[in-house]
């Protein structure tokens, strides 16, 4: 579909990252009111080497209830593709450091005022817990998220997805330079450090970034980590029953990390909203859009699960102590010290 076939069309922007690397980026705007104050920005972190138009029908119905959305893609992928993918040096660390955090200084500054909330698929969950800005966060919607550490994978599916990306994926990213996925029918392409960084997760993530190529420092891993307590945001971490990557140890690795975030892990079966399946993706295919996607927009909207919520809660809950303190720490936020992170 042409992006003027949406209802309401996005308009096509681009952020600068902070490295000066230029990143697609598309915005749905609301239409001006006077509650455009209230209004949130709703800010969709992609899950590992998905094109962000992947999450187009999604992004246009949250604006029809009342959001402006901003999608964008990682640095490698989509329209943040460069023209030599096996030139270019980027890790997951590079999309939530940089990329996500791009995208949460320009909600902070095209939207002005405006709450800013993210919803977050599969890796763009951690992305989230690497960018600094994640204190100006209001409320957080995940699904699926996690960061592929090989043990987590459902027993079903563990030899599997292992020899898939955690072997051959791998040689792959050293043959090519760059993961050719596409042409496999797995994905996107997607960058060698991303690849390299996929097939090495470990239990602890920052043990992953130990050794060269990805090497960081002791002090940088212990920073990496110190960086996911700023999000302070209530988080609602959606996973479902066929998903071999988002099983309950996964998602809940994950959470351990957001230590001053309330997080509440819902589990849904595919057979809760009469469907036959949902597995890794398919929570943005529009035929969810009147048994899942509410679940995603409820939460934003109110913070909080209805009685009517499919699902059974596996961790937490949420009794508006973490919204009231979120909603204090976007309050008193200082302005940023570069006002237009983008061109």
């Amino acid at each position: 579909m042409n992006i003027d076939d949406y209802d309401p069309p996005p308009e096509r922007i681009a952020l600068i990252a902070a490295d000066g690397y230029r990143l697609g980026a598309y915005v749905w705007r609301g239409r001006p009111s006077s509650e455009a104050s209230t209004r949130p920005v709703v800010v969709v972190n992609p899950a590992t080497s998905v094109r962000c138009r992947y999450y187009f029908r999604f992004a246009a119905w949250l604006c029809r209830h009342g959001c402006d959305v901003l999608l964008y893609d990682y640095r490698g992928i989509g329209e943040s593709r460069p023209p030599d993918l096996a030139a270019l040096d980027a890790s997951w660390l590079d999309w939530g450091e940089r990329d996500c955090e791009a995208a949460l200084r320009y909600a902070r500054v095209a939207f002005p005022g405006q709450p800013i909330d993210v919803v977050a698929h599969s890796i763009g969950g951690f992305a989230l817990g690497l960018a600094p800005s994640n204190r100006y966060v209001r409320r957080v919607f995940t699904m699926g998220a996690q960061y592929a550490h090989w043990r987590d994978y459902a027993p079903r599916s563990r030899l599997a997805m292992r020899l898939k990306w955690h072997v051959a994926m791998p040689v792959l990213a050293h043959l090519c330079g760059y993961v050719p996925a596409a042409r496999l029918g797995w994905m996107e392409d997607t960058p060698r450090g991303v690849a390299l960084a996929w097939s090495r997760s470990r239990a602890r993530f920052e043990d992953t970034y130990a050794r060269a190529p990805l090497a960081r420092t002791p002090e940088q891993r212990a920073a990496l980590v110190a960086r996911f307590a700023g999000l302070r945001a209530p988080t609602l971490a959606l996973s479902v029953t066929d998903d071999p990557f988002g099983t309950i140890a996964a998602i809940e690795r994950l959470l351990r990390y957001f230590t001053h975030s309330r997080a509440t892990h819902l589990r849904l079966a595919p057979a809760q909203i009469g469907a036959a399946r949902i597995g890794h993706f398919a929570f943005f295919n529009p035929r969810f859009d009147a048994t899942l996607w509410p679940i995603a927009r409820d939460w934003l909207r109110d913070g909080r699960l209805s009685a009517a919520t499919p699902g059974t809660i596996v961790s937490g809950g949420f009794d508006g102590e973490a919204e009231a303190e979120a909603e204090a720490n976007c309050a008193s936020a200082d302005a940023l010290a570069d006002p237009r992170p983008w061109r």
